[in-house]
């Protein structure tokens, strides 16, 4: 440990940037706000490190060529254009060996693959509804799964593509939906068994077998919410629509233990979420991992889950930066607050 100024760059997409060029609320909806910079940026000084702000790819591009280097980047940028977007700043750190926290490039490109996700899950032997991949509207009449079924972008998030009609109850409302979703999204459709019982989001801290629950919450529609689904709508307008319940019952512990073995045989690193959801029996089953989870203070469901669990925000991007210095064996260099901070 030691205090002789440890450089953090920061790459991310800034929801301003985008908006500024004309893209609509809900495609930019997975990038960060400017409160999100400052909150991560604040803190990362406040336990010691010397932080450099870099943005989004193509600022990444430029930094580089002109000979900027950090000892390490905190990366939470997720990338504008194609399956792989969220691997893109991650391949391009490793080709110069720049140390980053969060996944790499192979589980942030799989992961953002909700569908090739959800076989190596399944594989696996860890719980999760059947599905199929709509790739075209002729697709549907090939449909055998039971209804009602749930329809997403396969390779989207924040509840990017889910409203109340995700909800499917015949051949009708599913050729309808991924016609919607084929057309709006320009990518697959995955469709699974619909899921009607609770629904719960994990926080993990730490990689591989050394991974923990952080806490998990369950998420309760209120009255005045999109009914049925945890959409894009409730999740933007969370404050007002959404109550997240922190959960320590017997279900809830069994979620935790289907959130973590799906962390460790995907290979998530440092910290993120799972989403879940239980079937008709109260059995919980895995519906997609988010790697790279947001950090807005009060609004991302990582930091409201670590809240809830008594970790505060400066606590959580401490252990984010042990986890991520400890893989690269850089902890000698890091300051003198990073451990009294996690």
């Amino acid at each position: 440990m030691t205090d002789s100024g440890m450089r953090v760059g920061l790459t991310y997409d800034l929801r301003d940037d985008y908006r500024a060029s004309g893209y609509d609320e809900e495609t930019i909806a997975e990038f960060d706000s400017i409160e999100t910079i400052n909150a991560i940026d604040t803190t990362l000084e406040n336990l010691g490190f010397f932080t450099d702000r870099i943005g989004n790819i193509k600022h990444l591009v430029n930094r580089l060529a002109d000979g900027h280097r950090w000892d390490i980047v905190f990366n939470i940028a997720e990338g504008m254009f194609g399956i792989s977007r969220e691997a893109q700043i991650p391949a391009l750190l490793d080709a110069y060996q720049i140390p980053y926290t969060f996944s790499d490039p192979l589980v942030l490109s799989l992961t953002l693959n909700k569908a090739m996700t959800k076989q190596i899950i399944s594989y696996n032997g860890i719980p999760t509804p059947a599905c199929m991949l709509i790739t075209n509207i002729n697709d549907c009449n090939r449909c055998t799964l039971a209804y009602p079924l749930f329809a997403k972008p396969y390779a989207e998030g924040t509840g990017k593509g889910i409203t109340a009609s995700s909800v499917i109850h015949d051949r009708l409302e599913l050729t309808n939906t991924c016609f919607h979703l084929l057309k709006k999204f320009n990518q697959p459709v995955l469709v699974e068994e619909y899921l009607p019982g609770r629904e719960f989001t994990a926080g993990i801290l730490g990689n591989g077998f050394n991974a923990r629950s952080a806490g998990i919450i369950e998420i309760i529609l209120l009255d005045n919410a999109e009914k049925n689904v945890y959409s894009f709508a409730n999740k933007e307008q969370c404050e007002q629509l959404v109550e997240y319940r922190f959960a320590e019952d017997a279900i809830a512990k069994k979620a935790v233990d289907v959130a973590l073995r799906a962390w460790q045989v995907l290979g998530c690193l440092d910290a993120g979420r799972v989403d879940l959801k239980c079937d008709s029996n109260g059995n919980p089953q895995f519906l997609e991992v988010n790697p790279l989870a947001g950090l807005h203070p009060s609004h991302s469901d990582l930091p409201i889950i670590c809240t809830k669990a008594g970790i505060s925000y400066p606590r959580l991007i401490a252990n984010i930066m042990y986890n991520a210095l400890t893989r690269y064996n850089l902890l000698d260099s890091a300051p003198e607050k990073l451990y009294s901070s996690i």
